[in-house]
Parts: structure tokens; C-alpha cells; sequence
């Protein structure tokens, strides 16, 4: 079975792609939605962010305080390097433990959405690599309209902090083009047909 990871930028629209192929039968592990749940339900993960970033990590009733940490990490590259740390062996660990479940249910491939895929080095996990591409000014009014609470600011600190759309080009086995020009179906079908996955009915 092969492991295939897919990643973008934020605005690319890694995770609509994501969706068609999930809509081809495809299983799809979604990274950063996993990593925020054993952020909240993972003892020894629940321990470590405890002692790395303090009580107030989670609230009283247990729930982990998004805001507080977000506002503690997300401008010190030491702190968010600290909590990637931590975080990403648990997401890797999970994700294999899930991956052998859908090896044995028969699947030719399975695809791993990952936003930091290249940062975080879980791509060393996969056997190949999709990248979605989308120009720079595309993504930022993408994420500008999806999050009116972002500023043009907070987008481009957020890409900041992530590989150049040109890095991750270079790096992919294949490159999907969300650009609202090309469509995607065809392309995502003709990767579908290139990993083995079963003709849509």
C-alpha cells in the first residue's frame, strides 16, 4: 500500500483536494485535525505540553486553551519549534498506527494531508509527495475571505512560517494546480488512476 502525503500552503486548497480523493474511496488521515485531538485527549502528550508551557496550558475543566498557547508560541520560533516537537512523534505515531488498520483493510493507497509535511519531516514516513500549488495572491484572498477575522497581516505571517510555495514544488513527486483556472478533477483523477485506486462508478 502506498503512503502518499499532500501538502500546500495555507489558501491552497490542500484540503478541497483532499476531499476529492476522499470522494474516490480514498482514505484520508488529516494531520493537523489529529494533531488537535490528542493534543486534548493524549496523557503523555497532554503531560508534556503541560510542563513545557505551564498550567495554563489546559483550562479547569481540562480542555486545551488554544488561545493562551497560540498567544505563547505563535511569535517565538523557539517556543512553536519546542511545541512541534513535542507534538509531531505522537501525530507520527498515530498515523502509522492508523495506516496499518487501512493496509489491512485492502486499500491500494492512502493520502496524508499534512499543512507542515516538509517542515515537521514526516514526509520521510511516505513513499511519495503532493503538492498543491496555488499563486501567492489566489491563496492570501482565499484565506481572506474564508477567515474574515484575519488580517492581510496575520496571512502573511502565517505563510511566513511555512516552506515557499516554490520549495514545496521542488520537493513533490507531483504538483496539483489550484490556481481557478485549471480544473482539478482531472488532474486528481489522473494521480488516482497512477496510484491504483479503483475507477470511480
Amino acid at each position: 500500500m502506498l503512503r502518499i502525503g499532500i501538502t500546500g500552503g495555507i489558501g491552497s486548497g490542500k484540503s478541497i483536494v483532499s476531499r476529492l480523493f476522499q470522494a474516490l474511496g480514498v482514505p484520508i488521515y488529516d494531520a493537523d485535525s489529529r494533531a488537535r485531538w490528542l493534543m486534548e485527549n493524549d496523557a503523555e502528550l497532554r503531560q508534556q505540553l503541560s510542563a513545557a508551557f505551564g498550567p495554563d496550558t489546559y483550562d479547569v475543566n481540562g480542555r486545551l486553551n488554544r488561545p493562551v498557547l497560540a498567544g505563547t508560541v505563535f511569535r517565538n520560533p523557539a517556543l512553536l519549534a519546542q511545541l512541534n516537537a513535542l507534538v509531531h512523534p505522537h501525530v507520527g505515531t498515530d498515523f502509522e498506527s492508523w495506516a496499518t488498520a487501512q493496509q489491512h483493510a485492502g486499500h491500494a493507497y492512502v493520502l496524508k494531508e499534512a499543512a507542515l509535511l516538509f517542515e515537521a519531516g514526516s514526509y520521510k514516513q511516505l513513499d511519495r509527495i503532493i503538492t498543491v500549488y496555488a499563486p501567492l495572491a489566489v491563496r492570501a484572498a482565499r484565506v481572506l475571505r474564508r477567515d474574515p477575522h484575519r488580517t492581510a497581516a496575520d496571512v502573511e505571517a502565517i505563510m511566513g512560517k511555512q516552506l515557499s510555495e516554490e520549495e514545496k514544488v521542488a520537493r513533490a513527486d507531483y504538483v496539483l494546480t489550484n490556481d481557478d483556472v485549471q480544473p482539478l478533477l482531472p488532474q486528481v483523477l489522473a494521480l488516482h488512476a497512477a496510484f491504483g485506486g479503483a475507477a470511480p462508478a
